[in-house]
Protein backbone atom coordinates (compact mmCIF):
# COMPACT_ATOMS: atom_id res chain seq x y z
CA UNK A 1 0.00 0.00 0.00
CA UNK A 2 1.66 3.06 -1.25
CA UNK A 3 -0.03 6.65 -2.42
CA UNK A 4 -3.46 6.19 -1.17
CA UNK A 5 -4.36 9.46 0.32
CA UNK A 6 -5.76 12.59 -1.97
CA UNK A 7 -3.24 14.87 -2.94
CA UNK A 8 -2.06 17.62 -0.57
CA UNK A 9 -0.28 20.91 -0.68
CA UNK A 10 2.59 20.46 1.12
CA UNK A 11 2.64 22.46 4.08
CA UNK A 12 5.63 24.58 3.99
CA UNK A 13 5.97 26.71 7.36
CA UNK A 14 7.66 27.37 10.65
CA UNK A 15 6.16 26.93 13.93
CA UNK A 16 5.67 30.53 15.22
CA UNK A 17 3.30 31.32 11.69
CA UNK A 18 1.80 28.10 12.08
CA UNK A 19 0.66 28.64 15.61
CA UNK A 20 -0.77 32.31 14.43
CA UNK A 21 -3.12 30.97 11.42
CA UNK A 22 -4.33 28.20 13.73
CA UNK A 23 -5.13 30.48 16.72
CA UNK A 24 -6.75 33.10 13.87
CA UNK A 25 -8.96 30.40 12.57
CA UNK A 26 -9.82 28.48 15.49
CA UNK A 27 -11.00 31.79 17.31
CA UNK A 28 -13.35 32.85 14.39
CA UNK A 29 -14.10 28.77 13.56
CA UNK A 30 -13.31 28.66 10.28
CA UNK A 31 -10.47 26.47 10.55
CA UNK A 32 -11.62 23.24 8.51
CA UNK A 33 -9.75 20.41 9.30
CA UNK A 34 -8.28 18.35 7.07
CA UNK A 35 -7.58 14.59 6.91
CA UNK A 36 -3.93 15.38 6.35
CA UNK A 37 -1.42 18.48 6.47
CA UNK A 38 1.97 17.30 5.47
CA UNK A 39 4.51 19.77 6.93
CA UNK A 40 7.97 20.85 5.76
CA UNK A 41 10.20 22.60 8.23
CA UNK A 42 12.58 25.56 7.42
CA UNK A 43 15.47 23.32 7.79
CA UNK A 44 14.04 21.09 5.11
CA UNK A 45 13.98 24.25 3.32
CA UNK A 46 17.03 25.02 4.36
CA UNK A 47 18.84 21.52 2.96
CA UNK A 48 16.84 21.51 -0.31
CA UNK A 49 18.55 25.06 -1.41
CA UNK A 50 22.07 23.90 0.16
CA UNK A 51 21.28 20.85 -2.86
CA UNK A 52 20.01 23.42 -5.28
CA UNK A 53 22.93 25.77 -5.00
CA UNK A 54 25.81 23.08 -5.43
CA UNK A 55 23.79 22.14 -8.73
CA UNK A 56 23.48 18.02 -7.37
CA UNK A 57 19.71 17.52 -7.87
CA UNK A 58 19.77 13.79 -9.05
CA UNK A 59 20.68 11.15 -7.36
CA UNK A 60 23.53 11.41 -5.19
CA UNK A 61 25.66 11.62 -1.65
CA UNK A 62 22.07 13.03 -0.28
CA UNK A 63 20.37 10.01 -0.81
CA UNK A 64 23.47 7.71 -0.07
CA UNK A 65 23.13 9.52 3.60
CA UNK A 66 19.68 9.35 3.96
CA UNK A 67 19.36 5.85 2.63
CA UNK A 68 22.05 4.78 5.39
CA UNK A 69 19.93 6.91 8.22
CA UNK A 70 16.36 5.01 7.67
CA UNK A 71 17.84 2.21 7.61
CA UNK A 72 19.82 2.60 11.11
CA UNK A 73 15.94 3.72 12.15
CA UNK A 74 14.47 0.87 11.01
CA UNK A 75 17.54 -1.04 12.22
CA UNK A 76 18.83 -2.42 9.58
CA UNK A 77 21.88 -2.71 7.42
CA UNK A 78 20.48 -1.65 4.08
CA UNK A 79 18.56 0.74 2.88
CA UNK A 80 17.85 1.19 -1.36
CA UNK A 81 16.22 4.75 -1.94
CA UNK A 82 13.08 4.75 -4.92
CA UNK A 83 11.53 7.58 -6.49
CA UNK A 84 7.86 6.20 -4.67
CA UNK A 85 6.47 3.57 -2.54
CA UNK A 86 4.87 1.40 -5.58
CA UNK A 87 8.43 1.74 -7.08
CA UNK A 88 10.07 0.26 -3.79
CA UNK A 89 7.48 -2.48 -3.84
CA UNK A 90 8.33 -3.47 -7.64
CA UNK A 91 11.53 -3.45 -7.31
CA UNK A 92 11.83 -5.57 -3.69
CA UNK A 93 10.15 -8.03 -5.62
CA UNK A 94 12.13 -8.63 -8.50
CA UNK A 95 15.13 -8.18 -6.03
CA UNK A 96 13.71 -11.43 -4.37
CA UNK A 97 13.65 -13.02 -7.33
CA UNK A 98 10.18 -12.93 -8.08
CA UNK A 99 9.61 -14.68 -11.64
CA UNK A 100 6.33 -14.96 -14.35
CA UNK A 101 3.60 -17.06 -12.86
CA UNK A 102 5.10 -17.08 -9.06
CA UNK A 103 1.91 -16.28 -6.97
CA UNK A 104 2.61 -14.27 -3.60
CA UNK A 105 0.07 -13.95 -0.90
CA UNK A 106 -1.31 -10.15 0.06
CA UNK A 107 -3.85 -8.77 1.40
CA UNK A 108 -7.45 -7.44 -0.52
CA UNK A 109 -7.62 -4.85 1.82
CA UNK A 110 -4.77 -2.27 0.82
CA UNK A 111 -4.47 0.37 -1.52
CA UNK A 112 -4.44 -1.17 -4.85
CA UNK A 113 -0.83 -0.65 -5.36
CA UNK A 114 0.75 -3.68 -2.90
CA UNK A 115 -1.10 -6.10 -5.47
CA UNK A 116 -0.13 -4.12 -8.77
CA UNK A 117 3.50 -4.31 -7.88
CA UNK A 118 2.94 -8.10 -7.43
CA UNK A 119 1.88 -8.10 -10.64
CA UNK A 120 4.41 -5.45 -12.54
CA UNK A 121 7.14 -8.00 -11.11
CA UNK A 122 5.19 -11.22 -13.17
CA UNK A 123 3.41 -12.81 -10.54
CA UNK A 124 0.56 -13.07 -9.51
CA UNK A 125 -1.51 -11.72 -6.10
CA UNK A 126 -3.23 -13.90 -4.14
CA UNK A 127 -5.41 -12.90 -1.50
CA UNK A 128 -5.80 -13.96 2.11
CA UNK A 129 -8.67 -12.27 4.62
CA UNK A 130 -8.19 -10.01 6.48
CA UNK A 131 -8.46 -10.00 10.60
CA UNK A 132 -11.61 -8.15 11.12
CA UNK A 133 -10.71 -6.05 14.52
CA UNK A 134 -7.14 -5.41 13.16
CA UNK A 135 -7.70 -5.52 9.03
CA UNK A 136 -4.07 -7.06 8.51
CA UNK A 137 -3.11 -10.31 7.22
CA UNK A 138 -4.84 -13.43 8.98
CA UNK A 139 -2.32 -15.92 9.67
CA UNK A 140 -5.46 -18.71 9.60
CA UNK A 141 -6.24 -17.05 5.76
CA UNK A 142 -2.96 -17.48 4.73
CA UNK A 143 -2.62 -21.21 6.40
CA UNK A 144 -5.85 -21.61 4.01
CA UNK A 145 -4.15 -20.57 1.59
CA UNK A 146 -0.90 -22.38 1.41
CA UNK A 147 -3.01 -25.73 1.80
CA UNK A 148 -4.45 -25.37 -1.38
CA UNK A 149 -1.44 -24.18 -3.71
CA UNK A 150 1.85 -25.10 -4.57
CA UNK A 151 2.64 -22.09 -6.52
CA UNK A 152 3.64 -19.52 -3.88
CA UNK A 153 6.62 -18.21 -3.41
CA UNK A 154 6.31 -15.11 -0.52
CA UNK A 155 4.03 -13.46 1.51
CA UNK A 156 3.51 -9.46 1.49
CA UNK A 157 1.46 -8.59 4.69
CA UNK A 158 0.50 -5.22 4.78
CA UNK A 159 0.89 -2.44 7.70
CA UNK A 160 -2.36 -0.93 6.97
CA UNK A 161 -3.22 2.64 8.43
CA UNK A 162 0.07 2.70 10.89
CA UNK A 163 -0.70 -1.14 12.86
CA UNK A 164 1.83 -4.24 11.96
CA UNK A 165 0.39 -6.95 10.35
CA UNK A 166 1.12 -9.77 12.55
CA UNK A 167 4.35 -10.52 11.85
CA UNK A 168 5.88 -13.57 14.12
CA UNK A 169 3.02 -16.17 13.10
CA UNK A 170 3.26 -14.91 9.52
CA UNK A 171 7.04 -15.68 9.41
CA UNK A 172 6.55 -18.51 10.99
CA UNK A 173 4.41 -19.60 8.33
CA UNK A 174 6.77 -18.67 5.70
CA UNK A 175 9.58 -20.29 7.51
CA UNK A 176 7.56 -24.08 7.19
CA UNK A 177 6.84 -23.21 3.14
CA UNK A 178 10.33 -22.07 2.65
CA UNK A 179 9.02 -18.36 1.14
CA UNK A 180 10.02 -14.99 1.31
CA UNK A 181 8.00 -12.25 3.63
CA UNK A 182 8.39 -8.41 2.50
CA UNK A 183 6.92 -6.00 4.35
CA UNK A 184 4.77 -2.84 2.99
CA UNK A 185 5.22 -0.81 5.54
CA UNK A 186 4.35 2.24 3.63
CA UNK A 187 2.02 3.58 6.15
CA UNK A 188 3.99 2.64 8.99
CA UNK A 189 7.51 4.23 9.78
CA UNK A 190 8.43 3.87 12.84
CA UNK A 191 5.51 1.08 14.34
CA UNK A 192 6.64 -2.01 16.19
CA UNK A 193 6.45 -5.54 17.80
CA UNK A 194 7.82 -6.20 20.78
CA UNK A 195 9.86 -3.26 20.23
CA UNK A 196 11.04 -3.95 17.14
CA UNK A 197 10.55 -1.67 14.49
CA UNK A 198 8.67 -2.33 11.31
CA UNK A 199 10.95 -2.88 7.89
CA UNK A 200 13.09 -5.44 10.16
CA UNK A 201 10.58 -8.37 10.89
CA UNK A 202 10.83 -9.86 6.88
CA UNK A 203 13.68 -10.49 4.31
CA UNK A 204 13.16 -7.11 3.46
CA UNK A 205 10.57 -3.85 3.40
CA UNK A 206 9.09 -0.99 1.40
CA UNK A 207 8.23 2.40 2.48
CA UNK A 208 6.07 5.50 0.88
CA UNK A 209 7.12 9.13 1.53
CA UNK A 210 4.20 10.39 -0.10
CA UNK A 211 2.83 14.00 1.27
CA UNK A 212 0.44 12.95 3.73
CA UNK A 213 2.53 9.49 4.70
CA UNK A 214 3.92 9.78 8.03
CA UNK A 215 7.45 10.97 7.17
CA UNK A 216 6.76 12.75 3.40
CA UNK A 217 9.74 13.63 0.48
CA UNK A 218 7.16 14.91 -1.69
CA UNK A 219 7.57 11.68 -3.22
CA UNK A 220 9.77 8.86 -2.93
CA UNK A 221 9.80 5.74 -1.32
CA UNK A 222 12.75 2.92 0.40
CA UNK A 223 13.90 -0.52 0.48
CA UNK A 224 15.29 -2.04 3.75
CA UNK A 225 16.97 -5.23 4.51
CA UNK A 226 19.58 -6.74 6.24
CA UNK A 227 20.01 -9.19 3.31
CA UNK A 228 23.51 -7.91 0.86
CA UNK A 229 21.96 -10.26 -2.32
CA UNK A 230 18.45 -7.90 -1.64
CA UNK A 231 19.89 -4.58 -1.51
CA UNK A 232 22.38 -5.14 -4.28
CA UNK A 233 19.88 -6.28 -6.64
CA UNK A 234 17.83 -3.61 -5.63
CA UNK A 235 19.83 -0.62 -6.26
CA UNK A 236 20.71 -2.12 -9.56
CA UNK A 237 17.25 -2.55 -10.32
CA UNK A 238 16.22 1.08 -9.93
CA UNK A 239 19.22 2.72 -11.56
CA UNK A 240 18.59 0.71 -14.99
CA UNK A 241 20.78 -2.19 -13.93
CA UNK A 242 24.04 -0.62 -13.73
CA UNK A 243 26.18 -2.07 -11.50
CA UNK A 244 25.86 -0.61 -7.66
CA UNK A 245 29.29 -1.03 -7.46
CA UNK A 246 30.76 0.50 -10.65
CA UNK A 247 32.28 3.58 -11.78
CA UNK A 248 29.10 5.11 -13.12
CA UNK A 249 29.81 4.12 -16.56
CA UNK A 250 27.27 2.57 -19.09
CA UNK A 251 27.58 -0.79 -18.38
CA UNK A 252 24.08 -2.29 -17.67
CA UNK A 253 24.34 -6.03 -16.04
CA UNK A 254 20.44 -6.27 -15.56
CA UNK A 255 16.94 -5.25 -16.75
CA UNK A 256 15.97 -2.38 -14.95
CA UNK A 257 13.67 0.67 -14.66
CA UNK A 258 14.97 4.64 -13.57
CA UNK A 259 13.34 4.57 -10.00
CA UNK A 260 15.96 6.74 -8.42
CA UNK A 261 15.17 9.47 -5.47
CA UNK A 262 16.80 12.58 -6.65
CA UNK A 263 18.67 14.79 -4.13
CA UNK A 264 16.24 17.52 -3.47
CA UNK A 265 13.62 14.64 -2.23
CA UNK A 266 16.22 13.02 0.13
CA UNK A 267 17.31 16.22 1.74
CA UNK A 268 13.50 16.59 2.75
CA UNK A 269 13.55 13.35 3.98
CA UNK A 270 16.83 13.56 5.90
CA UNK A 271 15.17 16.57 7.77
CA UNK A 272 11.59 14.87 8.42
CA UNK A 273 13.38 11.39 9.85
CA UNK A 274 14.48 13.92 12.34
CA UNK A 275 11.20 15.32 13.61
CA UNK A 276 9.12 11.45 13.03
CA UNK A 277 9.70 10.34 16.56
CA UNK A 278 7.75 13.78 17.31
CA UNK A 279 5.21 13.44 14.81
CA UNK A 280 4.71 9.69 15.77
CA UNK A 281 4.11 10.76 19.32
CA UNK A 282 1.94 13.78 18.80
CA UNK A 283 -0.50 11.19 16.20
CA UNK A 284 -0.57 8.31 19.41
CA UNK A 285 -1.52 11.36 21.44
CA UNK A 286 -4.34 12.09 19.63
CA UNK A 287 -5.46 8.55 19.08
CA UNK A 288 -5.33 8.35 22.85
CA UNK A 289 -8.04 10.99 22.79
CA UNK A 290 -9.66 9.66 20.31
CA UNK A 291 -10.15 6.45 22.17
CA UNK A 292 -11.11 7.65 25.47
CA UNK A 293 -13.29 10.43 24.05
CA UNK A 294 -15.22 7.81 22.03
CA UNK A 295 -15.28 4.49 23.96
CA UNK A 296 -18.83 4.94 25.19
CA UNK A 297 -20.46 5.30 21.53
CA UNK A 298 -21.58 2.90 19.74
CA UNK A 299 -18.78 3.97 17.28
CA UNK A 300 -16.03 0.81 16.73
CA UNK A 301 -12.21 2.46 17.52
CA UNK A 302 -9.24 1.09 16.04
CA UNK A 303 -7.33 -1.63 18.00
CA UNK A 304 -3.77 -1.90 19.34
CA UNK A 305 -2.70 -5.36 20.14
CA UNK A 306 -0.33 -6.06 23.15
CA UNK A 307 3.13 -5.60 22.27
CA UNK A 308 2.01 -3.53 19.20
CA UNK A 309 3.04 0.13 18.37
CA UNK A 310 0.31 1.83 16.68
CA UNK A 311 1.75 4.91 14.27
CA UNK A 312 -1.44 6.07 13.18
CA UNK A 313 -1.11 6.82 9.80
CA UNK A 314 -5.02 6.70 9.49
CA UNK A 315 -7.53 6.91 12.69
CA UNK A 316 -9.80 4.40 11.26
CA UNK A 317 -13.22 4.26 12.81
CA UNK A 318 -16.00 1.60 11.89
CA UNK A 319 -19.63 1.97 11.51
CA UNK A 320 -22.87 0.28 10.24
CA UNK A 321 -23.79 3.58 9.48
CA UNK A 322 -20.74 4.56 7.64
CA UNK A 323 -21.88 6.84 4.82
CA UNK A 324 -23.77 9.32 7.35
CA UNK A 325 -21.70 9.67 9.56
CA UNK A 326 -19.03 10.97 6.85
CA UNK A 327 -21.70 13.50 5.61
CA UNK A 328 -22.56 14.73 9.20
CA UNK A 329 -18.71 15.39 9.49
CA UNK A 330 -18.30 16.61 6.35
CA UNK A 331 -21.34 18.96 6.89
CA UNK A 332 -19.13 20.55 10.02
CA UNK A 333 -16.13 21.03 7.80
CA UNK A 334 -14.22 17.84 9.23
CA UNK A 335 -12.41 16.10 6.04
CA UNK A 336 -12.79 12.06 6.23
CA UNK A 337 -12.34 9.75 3.87
CA UNK A 338 -12.52 5.70 3.17
CA UNK A 339 -9.71 3.57 2.99
CA UNK A 340 -10.35 1.33 0.95
CA UNK A 341 -13.47 0.62 -0.62
CA UNK A 342 -13.90 -1.65 -3.20
CA UNK A 343 -11.34 -3.75 -1.48
CA UNK A 344 -9.06 -4.73 -4.44
CA UNK A 345 -10.21 -7.78 -5.48
CA UNK A 346 -13.40 -6.12 -6.04
CA UNK A 347 -11.30 -3.65 -8.60
CA UNK A 348 -12.13 -3.49 -12.39
CA UNK A 349 -8.83 -4.41 -12.77
CA UNK A 350 -8.43 -7.55 -10.96
CA UNK A 351 -11.21 -9.03 -12.54
CA UNK A 352 -9.18 -11.45 -14.84
CA UNK A 353 -7.30 -12.25 -11.14
CA UNK A 354 -9.91 -12.38 -8.38
CA UNK A 355 -12.94 -14.36 -9.56
CA UNK A 356 -16.35 -13.30 -9.03
CA UNK A 357 -16.36 -16.16 -6.58
CA UNK A 358 -13.27 -15.23 -4.62
CA UNK A 359 -14.93 -14.47 -1.01
CA UNK A 360 -12.98 -12.60 1.71
CA UNK A 361 -15.99 -11.38 3.95
CA UNK A 362 -13.93 -9.85 6.68
CA UNK A 363 -12.50 -7.36 4.33
CA UNK A 364 -15.23 -6.80 2.15
CA UNK A 365 -17.62 -5.79 5.61
CA UNK A 366 -14.81 -3.84 6.79
CA UNK A 367 -14.54 -2.09 2.83
CA UNK A 368 -18.37 -0.99 3.57
CA UNK A 369 -18.34 0.81 7.12
CA UNK A 370 -14.85 1.94 8.04
CA UNK A 371 -14.17 5.54 7.94
CA UNK A 372 -10.52 7.57 8.77
CA UNK A 373 -10.95 10.30 10.46
CA UNK A 374 -8.18 13.68 11.18
CA UNK A 375 -5.16 12.27 13.32
CA UNK A 376 -2.21 13.76 11.74
CA UNK A 377 0.17 16.32 14.10
CA UNK A 378 -0.96 19.12 13.16
CA UNK A 379 -4.28 18.53 15.33
CA UNK A 380 -4.85 21.21 18.41
CA UNK A 381 -7.08 20.24 20.97
CA UNK A 382 -10.24 22.53 19.29
CA UNK A 383 -9.65 20.13 16.36
CA UNK A 384 -10.57 16.71 18.42
CA UNK A 385 -13.41 18.31 20.23
CA UNK A 386 -14.72 19.08 17.28
CA UNK A 387 -14.28 15.91 16.21
CA UNK A 388 -15.62 13.70 18.64
CA UNK A 389 -18.92 16.13 19.44
CA UNK A 390 -19.84 15.42 15.95
CA UNK A 391 -19.34 11.97 16.26
CA UNK A 392 -20.96 11.96 19.91
CA UNK A 393 -23.93 14.04 18.55
CA UNK A 394 -24.43 11.54 15.37
CA UNK A 395 -24.54 8.46 17.12
CA UNK A 396 -26.48 9.79 19.78
CA UNK A 397 -29.24 10.96 17.48
CA UNK A 398 -29.24 7.23 15.70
Amino acid sequence: MTDAEPTQDLDVRDSHTANERRESDVDSGSRPIPIAEPDVSRRAIERVAAVMERGDLAAGEEVRAFEAEFADYCDVDHGVATSNGTTALHAALEALGVEEGDAVITSPFSFVASANAIRLAGGTPVFADVDPETYTLEPESVESVLARRDDVVGLLPVHLYGLPAPMPALCDLADDHGLFVLEDACQAHGAEIDGNRVGSLGDAACFSFYPTKNLTTGEGGMIVTDREDVATRAASYVNHGRDPDGDGGYDHHELGHNYRLTNVAAAIGRAQLERLPAFTEARRENADFYDEALAETPIETPTEPSGYRHVYHQYTIRSGDRDGLGQALEDAGIDTSVYYDPPIHRQPAYETVATAATRLPAAESAADEVLSIPVHPGLERSDRERVVDVIGSYASSR
